[in-house]
């Protein structure tokens, strides 16, 4: 007998005021000691006006770590005491706050809550639709009763303009001329904030509403493609990566390995085909799934830049779903990474706007190696 699988309560937890477009210097700080000519440029591109950093104002410094904001968006489902027993804590992240131990265990401590199964996932954007999964199938399979799942990022440690040397003419010049390489290094700080969601799964629906797991597919193209964007690790000419470990610490600074780079020729000329294109059309043929089942589409967009491509591609396919049935909120709570597809859900959520026996589609996509994933949901 299979075990159905409820999402019942959903929660998000995003740290201090929203920062406006003006005001993101002033918290960030400036690279080189002046204003960045870049912003504008990226932020018209990628559309957010707002986001949220933890960051202290008056410091200028990160006053909570990815734990902390992991750990707040759980209690923001309710306490133990009210929801029940945990049996299985599943947390995404693709930056935790220390390389050991792993961040589940260190959001089970900042929570206090009693003994579980507490697991972590590694990833960029994929990290915390893995924990997704893996917290559905522990239900499914009878290990537990009661599981969350969440996804957290505070991309702000490392995009304080403290880290960030003043662009220079000629990236200003190539950015002009060709906006998507708004995804190199030294731009990622005007596309990148901090955030945190939780998911509350359980074997029956809570009222008023939940949302029925039907399916999570997950797939990667690294077998066909190189490495697009990391952390921690240098890109060789032949694709490889070498792993920090092969630096010393003088070359480690010197080569900035522990910056986020992304090759944006690889990116621009495969995301849409390997992340959305390609992927969905086989889950398409593999589960009959038309356009007339989908009646909420969520991508994971980073930036307002891909909608089109990324509509385009659907309709390629034949899953051409009006814009009107999409639902994004990148444009308000920025992308967060990993933490952005619970973002989203969690306002649509609590919109009202669900009706039961409707279907949401969620697509979540990395381009860390090519990796995607895909969540179909009904509302009960």
């Amino acid at each position: 007998m299979t075990t159905d699988v409820f999402i019942t309560r959903t929660a998000t937890f995003l740290p201090f005021d929203p920062v406006s477009n003006d005001e993101m210097e002033a918290v960030l700080g400036m690279a080189g000691g002046k204003p960045s000519r870049a912003r504008r440029m990226i932020l018209r591109s990628n559309g957010i006006q707002s986001r949220h950093y933890a960051i202290d104002r008056a410091t200028g410094k990160n006053v909570l770590s990815n734990a902390q904001l992991t750990a707040a968006a759980i209690r923001a489902l309710g306490s133990v005491e009210e929801i029940g027993p945990v049996d299985c804590l599943s947390v995404g992240t693709s930056m935790p706050d220390q390389l050991m131990p792993n961040h589940a265990v260190m959001v089970h401590g900042e929570l206090g809550w009693p003994r579980m199964e507490a697991v972590a996932f590694a990833g960029i954007c994929m990290a915390g639709t893995a924990a997704l999964k893996h917290a559905w199938l522990s239900i499914k399979a009878g290990e537990a009763q009661r599981a969350i799942a969440t996804a957290s990022e505070v991309a702000s440690v490392g995009l304080r303009g403290e880290f960030y040397a003043a662009e220079t003419d000629h990236q200003i010049d190539a950015l002009e001329a060709e906006p998507q390489i708004a995804f190199e290094k030294d731009f990622l700080r005007w596309m990148l904030s901090d955030g945190a969601g939780a998911l509350l799964l359980e074997t029956a629906p809570r009222g008023p509403l939940s949302l029925r797991i039907e399916w999570i597919e997950l797939s990667s193209a690294a077998h066909e493609l190189s490495a697009c964007m990391y952390m921690g690790a240098e890109k060789q000419p032949n694709g490889s990566l070498t792993s920090w470990f092969h630096y010393n610490h003088a070359e480690r600074g010197e080569r900035s390995i522990f910056a986020v780079k992304q090759d944006v020729k690889l990116l621009n000329e495969h995301v849409v085909r390997a992340t959305l294109r390609e992927p969905l059309a086989l889950i398409a043929a593999k589960r009959n799934l038309t356009v007339e089942d989908i009646d909420w589409f969520l991508p994971h967009i980073s930036s307002m830049y891909f909608a089109e491509p990324a509509a385009a591609a659907m309709r390629e396919i034949g899953l051409d779903v009006p814009r009107e049935r999409w639902f994004t909120n990148l444009t308000s709570k920025g992308n967060t990474g990993s933490a952005s597809p619970y973002i989203m859900l969690d306002e649509l959520f609590h919109s009202g706007r669900i009706q039961a026996g409707q279907h949401i589609l969620m697509f979540i996509p990395e381009s860390g190696r090519f990796s995607s994933g895909f969540v179909m949901l009904e509302a009960v």
